[in-house]
């Protein structure tokens, strides 16, 4: 039996091992009668022993840090009823403990879970992460050589990239021929201005109307 299978069950006394997990609920045995029974989600809620924490005056700490110090101590468990002896002992055992925010119930619940735990010759310990990540790290490190040369091709890209810009930079050039044009266009237009064709037009005028008179 693994410590990461036990569980507390709300509203349920004692520890129990998970053995199957469903939508609706979950089947468990329980570590004290060794019975097996089915528990609703819906009316129930299970905490992993492995994922409860406990305050401290410093940082929280998991469980297992408080079980292993009641693990060493050679202090015997106190009386779970006499909430004095409780405090008396955990000041002892594990004195970093918030007493202002650890009730004499969660006490209480330490005390009797750690018995279970141990008249069921449980190995008080987590699951350890450090094989995931060996295994992980592995393709990790395979990979590793292979983005190598991908700076360089980006450093190459960039540099055929920046080639044109440079290029692009030199063509403004051709705005100063604009320049040039557009004075000339200006002289042109006056030269428009000057025809006297108006002028002729109203000279012709008057030869229609001196027609009409000699009518």
């Amino acid at each position: 039996m693994e410590y990461n299978k036990i569980i507390a069950v709300t509203g349920m006394p004692g520890l129990y091992e998970l053995l199957s997990s469903k939508s609706d609920g979950a089947i468990v045995r329980s570590l004290d009668d060794k019975s097996t029974r089915f528990v609703a989600s819906r009316s129930h809620n299970f905490s992993h022993l492995e994922s409860i924490e406990v305050y401290t005056v410093r940082d929280n700490v998991n469980l297992v840090d408080v079980l292993k110090a009641m693990e060493a101590s050679p202090e015997k468990l106190p009386d779970e009823k006499d909430n004095a002896a409780l405090k008396a002992y955990f000041t002892k055992v594990y004195p970093d403990l918030d007493f202002s925010r650890v009730y004499s119930s969660d006490l209480k619940k330490m005390v009797k879970w750690f018995a279970v735990l141990k008249s069921n010759d449980i190995e008080i310990k987590l699951t350890e992460p450090e094989e995931e990540g060996t295994e992980e790290a592995a393709p990790a490190e395979l990979a590793a050589p292979e983005e190598k040369p991908a700076p360089a091709k980006k450093a190459t890209k960039a540099a055929k990239e920046s080639q044109p810009a440079k290029e692009k930079v030199a063509e403004p050039v051709s705005k100063d021929k604009g320049e040039e044009e557009k004075p000339k266009a200006k002289k042109a237009a006056p030269k428009k201005k000057a025809e006297p064709v108006s002028k002729e037009k109203e000279e012709e005028k008057p030869k229609k109307t001196a027609a009409k008179k000699k009518k």
